[in-house]
Formats: structure tokens, C-alpha cells, sequence
């Protein structure tokens, strides 16, 4: 005899999820219905409503494999009347986007909005006036399973929930998924931080600070949407890589607006096509080279030594020498920026002639100032006194003319670190030059003692350990009238300028304001491999907290010593993908090639990173150079020793073998033919 659908909780569930999928149709249908033809002004007016209109249809969107809700709040009374007698308590179903009814009451609420935050920080010893707290388990989209916690109940023990267990360590294939399922209460409190403030968080492998980045930007534009639409938002990883990865987070949480780029693309004011030895990388990404590079460009400004005679009809006008010295002394002297200064200085040179005018007299308005500043005379002036500069143009000459770098590096580099940064073969125009990332950067900050970079409302800078001083600056001054959230782990900086502290990243960024906050619980990462990867951690960064993983399952590790070479690394391989989710094969970049040319002989398919796997193509090939920020179900990781000998010295390959070391979500196999490093043994 069946259970009637009123009698079954799980029956009712999936018939609220049914209605409310229809609730969300609908809604959709709303929005496509709309005819804006009589409503706008002009084509101006009706494209960007068209494009408004889209964008919100894509928001509404029903991915069916996208559970629309993951759970469930009964409140012992309604919220904001906890202490009214006898409050009838509500019920709210938490999910990705808000859903409502034909008569506007919500089906689903926005897992941002305040009522749904007891979520994720109700407790059995701080419940927030929850009496139930209700988790769903779906297969796909279908929902399966629930799970209870009476929160307000005395006599029922704290337990660990299951399905939450079960959706931390869900085999992947494909891009990283939210989490807005399984945000802890650490997790949340910096999610929902104030837009007001910058957050830096220290997180090691697994502790979910990608994640939590992410989901804080989709918080700041739920509570602060008006004001992020004017002045926009950023997120910023190390490669494209790593961003193809992350892309299809905040979409799926609704938010299709964000800007995703690498520190590269923000300063691709030149094609980069060249490449530094580390020690002139190291120099050029030191901040001193700030002051260098303004040095450099402010020699340009010179004093006047003649004044000048401008003429307005039958009349002369002449401001003396000392008067235009006066002016630049004092435009110098107000630290605005260079092209400001050169803008401002024809209006003061103006200004000082409609004084005289006025003294003889005469009446002089707005239209006649602006005149005298296009006349001919203080044209020239300006061009001989606060002359144009290129920033291309201007680093290209610090770069290839050792005169011109020893008179504006004085006192800031030492000699042999001019040397260091100088051209070999200097390059004679600046299409011909091939520049580096670092020379970019430099170019970038040139561009900006010229004139200001816009600023963003806020902006998310992941992996932000691997940064150079001057890479700092150059996201800093994007945010300088916003925020940021700053995402990273000090045992993880494998480049050679890699931050000492997050103290004094942060200074060079302009947030010394900012929180820093340290993730050490791990969901990701199984118990034996952190315990193995944390062997690492005296010999790379002594100062910070292991990782504890809190994972109930340990997962899968075996250590292996390859007798067969790379045909064992193949038999790792096959032995993983019988498993359920997908694998990465990591290895030193001199070791790809044959591993790729292995595997296609064997014919084992294989994408690269950033390419999307399939359900029959589940093996990542990947670079332990590209390996930061990706994570794979199991992981197959080739010759240690090979990766920290793949590195210019032995600090800088043991951080890139901890990063490949702590890729896996479910198991690991390490295989090796050489003797591994010491300090795992």
C-alpha cells in the first residue's frame, strides 16, 4: 500500500520543488513576454533595456542538473518578532536565486538574503531561532534525500550531517562548482563582510578560499547591486587556466556580469613577447621601481626661463618668467598626476593673464580664460615646460639607455641591479620591442603617474601569494576607490618575488587596513594526503598552521616507486579512471612531452588544462606549473623530484610540489623512478 503524498515529507519536498520550478518558468516567461516597444526614447535607451532583459532571462535560467533549492529554515517564530508571544513561526526553502508565486509570496529565497543566513551559522548551541534546519540530497536533479537537525531540541544530540558530507566529496568532471550547499559558519562570516572593508584570507589547500571569494562577490552584488552596477567588479587569477576553471561559479549563482582577467590582461598596454632571466624580474617587479619611473618622468618637466607674451587683439599680455616658475613649482608641488598638471598648466598661465586684464580694467570671462589657454604662445610653452610623455615610450628608454636609468635610479638601485634590468639588445621602437610581463607591469605604472586608473567597487584577487610588489600596485590603484578580497597561501608562492607576508603584500596593494583571517579547516583534501603534503610546510613556510582535514573519509593515497618508468604512470592512471569522477596526471613541465606522447600511444584520451572533460574523456595532463588553483577527484602526481629540480632554487620546487601534491579531492597516487626529496622520506 503506497503512502499518501500528504503523509510522505519526501513526496511534499518534491512537489514544492515541482512548483516552484513552475513558479521559476513562469517568472522566465514574465520577462521574455515583455514589449518594450512604446517605452523607450530612442534605439539607445531600448538596447540597453533589450540587453537588460536578456541578461535577466539568462538569470532565471532552470539548469535542470542544478538543484533550485538545498534547504530548508522552520523558525520558531517569524523573524524580527522572536520575542512576541505567541509568533507563528515560517518556513523559507534556501536556494541559488529567489522564486516566487503568480501572487509574488517566495518559494525559494536567495541563500544571500539575511533570513536565509541561520543556514549556515545556526548551531545546536546558538540555534538563531531555528527549530529545523532541513538538508536535501538530489541525484542529478531529482531530489532523494533529506536530513534533519532539530536545532531548538535539548535532548537531540549534535551530529554530523551526511548529505553535507556526501556533497563535499562528490566526484567532479568539469568546472568548479559552487558551494552555496555547504558554506561553514568561518566561511560565511567572510562571504558576507561588508563591502565597506577588504579581506585577505590565508587559506591552505582545501580550506575552500577560492570558493569563498566567489561567493562573497555574488553576496556584494545581491546587497549592493545598485552601487556595483555603477562601479563594477573584478575577479583576478594567475592564469587563464585557472579562470576557464572558476568561470561557470558565479553564473550558475545568477551573476553574469563580473569581469574574469588575469593581472596580464590588465596590463596589456603592449604585446608581450619576451620573457626575464628571474633576477631581472625579481628587480622590475620591486616597488622601488615606482620611484624610478616617476623620477624618470618628471624630469621631463623643465623651469621656464623666458616668460611669455600672448596677444588678445590690439593688446599684450605678459607673464614673467618668475610668474611661470611659480606656477610649475606649484603644480610640482601638489603631486597630482603628470597629465593633470599638464592639463592645468595652460588654465593657470590663463588665469594669470585675466588678472592683469582685469587690472586694466577690463571684464574677462570663463570663455576668455579658455581661450588665452589655446593660444598659440602658451601652447608652446606648455609643450617646452611639461612636455607629453608615452609610458611605452618612457620605460623602453630606462630599459635600453644605462645613462638615462643611472641618473633616475640613483640612490634606489645598486649597479649591478641596473645591470641586471637593462636590454642587451636594445630594441628601436616600441612595436619592435619584446616586452615581458614585468616590463608591462612597469608601463602600466607609467601610464598611471599620467593619468589615473579608473577604480572598481571591488575586486577579488585569487592566488594573490605569487604577485610581485609592482603586480600589487598595478591592482591596487583598480581599486583604490573600492575593496578587495585577497585569496592566498604563503606555502603556495612559487614565483621568485612571492610574498614574504600578507602585511606587506598588503601595504603594496593600499589595503593595510584589511582583515586577514585564516582558513585551516580542510573539506577538500583527504586526511593522508594533507598529512603527507604538510611535510612541506617546516621547510617552506615554518610559520603557518597545517591544514586539519575534517573529512570523515581519508581517502585513497599510495606512494609508488615506478620500476617500469612511465609505463607504471600509465597503469596509476588506468587504475584511477575505473573510478567515478575525473584525474589529472601532474608532472614537471619538462616531463609533458612524453607523458602526452605515452598516452597517446596507448591510447588513453587526455585534455589539457583548461580544456572541458567529458564523461569519456575524464584525464587532465597537467603541467605542475598550471597545476595551482585545479583540483581533480585523484591525481596521479609523476616524479617528484623532477618538479622541484624543474624550479630555480630548492624553496621555490618544494612550494610547487606542495601545490601538486594537494590537488586531489578523493585519492592520490605519487609514483617515482628517482629518489624522492628528503623532505618527504
Amino acid at each position: 500500500m503506497s503512502t499518501p503524498v500528504h503523509d510522505d515529507p519526501l513526496a511534499k519536498e518534491r512537489s514544492h520543488l515541482a512548483a516552484s520550478r513552475s513558479a521559476l518558468r513562469a517568472m522566465r516567461e514574465d520577462v521574455e513576454s515583455l514589449d518594450i516597444t512604446d517605452v523607450t526614447a530612442n534605439w539607445v535607451n531600448a538596447a540597453v533595456l533589450a540587453n537588460q532583459i536578456e541578461e535577466r532571462i539568462k538569470a532565471l535560467a532552470d539548469l535542470s542538473e542544478t538543484p533550485l533549492f538545498f534547504g530548508r529554515l522552520d523558525y520558531l517564530h517569524a523573524p524580527g518578532a522572536e520575542q512576541a508571544e505567541g509568533a507563528e513561526g515560517e518556513r523559507f526553502y534556501v536556494g541559488r536565486r529567489h522564486v516566487h508565486d503568480a501572487d509574488g509570496d517566495p518559494m525559494v529565497i536567495d541563500w544571500r538574503a539575511p533570513v536565509s543566513q541561520p543556514f549556515y551559522q545556526a548551531s545546536k548551541k546558538n540555534p538563531l531561532d531555528v527549530a529545523l534546519r532541513r538538508r536535501f540530497g538530489y541525484t542529478g536533479g531529482d531530489l532523494t534525500a533529506y536530513e534533519d537537525e532539530h536545532l531548538s531540541d535539548p535532548t537531540e544530540a549534535a551530529t554530523t550531517s551526511k548529505l553535507l558530507q556526501q556533497e563535499i566529496e562528490r566526484p567532479r568532471v568539469g568546472p568548479m562548482r559552487d558551494i552555496v550547499a555547504t558554506i561553514q559558519p568561518e566561511q560565511d562570516e567572510i562571504v558576507r563582510a561588508g563591502l565597506s572593508g577588504s579581506v585577505c584570507v590565508q587559506g591552505g589547500p582545501g580550506t575552500g578560499k577560492t570558493a569563498v571569494g566567489l561567493h562573497r562577490v555574488a553576496y556584494l552584488l545581491y546587497a549592493h547591486r545598485e552601487r556595483l552596477a555603477r562601479t563594477g567588479t573584478l575577479v583576478i587569477g594567475p592564469n587563464k587556466s585557472f579562470l576557464h576553471y572558476i568561470e561557470q561559479v558565479l553564473p550558475a549563482l545568477g551573476e553574469l556580469t563580473v569581469r574574469q582577467a588575469t593581472v596580464d590582461d590588465l596590463v596589456a598596454h603592449v604585446e608581450v613577447r619576451g620573457a626575464d632571466e628571474a633576477t631581472a624580474a625579481v628587480i622590475k617587479g620591486d616597488a622601488r621601481m615606482a620611484r624610478v619611473l616617476r623620477r624618470a618622468l618628471y624630469s621631463h618637466v623643465t623651469l621656464p626661463t623666458e616668460g611669455v607674451v600672448v596677444v588678445r587683439g590690439s593688446r599684450r599680455w605678459r607673464v614673467a618668467a618668475y610668474e611661470l616658475e611659480e606656477i610649475v613649482r606649484e603644480l610640482l608641488a601638489r603631486d597630482i598626476r603628470y597629465g593633470a598638471a599638464r592639463e592645468a598648466l595652460p588654465q593657470r598661465i590663463a588665469h594669470a593673464v585675466l588678472v592683469q586684464m582685469e587690472r586694466a580694467g577690463e571684464a574677462p570671462d570663463d570663455r576668455v580664460q579658455n581661450a588665452v589657454a589655446r593660444n598659440a604662445a602658451v601652447k608652446a610653452v606648455v609643450k617646452t615646460v611639461w612636455p607629453q610623455v608615452d609610458p611605452a615610450k618612457l620605460v623602453l628608454r630606462l630599459l635600453t639607455d644605462a645613462d638615462f636609468l643611472a641618473e633616475h635610479a640613483e640612490g634606489i638601485l645598486t649597479g649591478e641591479e641596473q645591470k641586471a634590468v637593462l636590454w642587451v639588445k636594445p630594441a628601436r621602437s616600441v612595436k619592435s620591442a619584446k616586452w615581458s610581463p614585468a616590463d608591462a607591469v612597469l608601463i602600466d605604472e607609467a601610464a598611471d603617474l599620467i593619468e589615473r586608473t579608473h577604480s572598481l567597487g571591488h575586486v577579488v584577487l585569487d592566488e594573490a601569494q605569487d604577485l610581485s610588489p609592482m603586480q600589487y600596485r598595478a591592482v591596487g590603484r583598480r581599486c583604490t576607490t573600492g575593496s578587495a578580497t585577497v585569496l592566498g597561501d604563503l606555502a603556495q608562492g612559487t614565483t621568485p618575488w612571492a610574498t614574504r607576508s600578507w602585511a606587506e603584500a598588503l601595504a603594496h596593494l593600499g589595503k593595510e587596513g584589511a582583515v586577514v583571517e585564516e582558513l585551516t579547516a580542510g573539506f577538500r583534501v583527504p586526511t593522508d594526503v594533507i598529512a603527507y603534503a604538510s611535510r612541506l610546510l617546516p621547510h617552506i613556510a615554518p610559520g603557518l598552521t597545517p591544514v586539519a582535514s575534517i573529512r570523515e573519509n581519508p581517502g585513497f593515497f599510495e606512494v609508488r616507486e615506478a620500476a617500469e618508468g612511465t609505463a607504471d604512470v600509465l597503469a596509476a592512471c588506468r587504475e584511477l579512471l575505473e573510478r567515478e569522477g575525473s584525474v589529472g596526471l601532474i608532472a614537471a613541465d619538462a616531463r609533458v612531452p612524453e607523458l602526452a606522447a605515452a598516452l597517446g600511444a596507448a591510447g588513453v584520451g587526455f585534455v589539457g588544462p583548461g580544456e572541458e572533460t567529458t564523461r569519456t574523456t575524464r584525464l587532465t595532463l597537467v603541467p605542475a606549473s598550471l597545476a595551482k588553483g585545479l583540483e581533480y577527484d585523484y591525481v596521479v602526481l609523476d616524479e617528484p623530484r623532477a618538479v622541484v629540480d624543474g624550479e630555480p632554487d630548492e624553496r621555490t620546487g618544494l612550494r610547487r610540489l606542495y601545490v601538486c601534491l594537494t590537488r586531489a579531492v578523493s585519492g592520490l597516487i605519487v609514483t617515482h623512478a628517482t629518489e624522492l626529496p628528503p623532505q618527504l622520506r
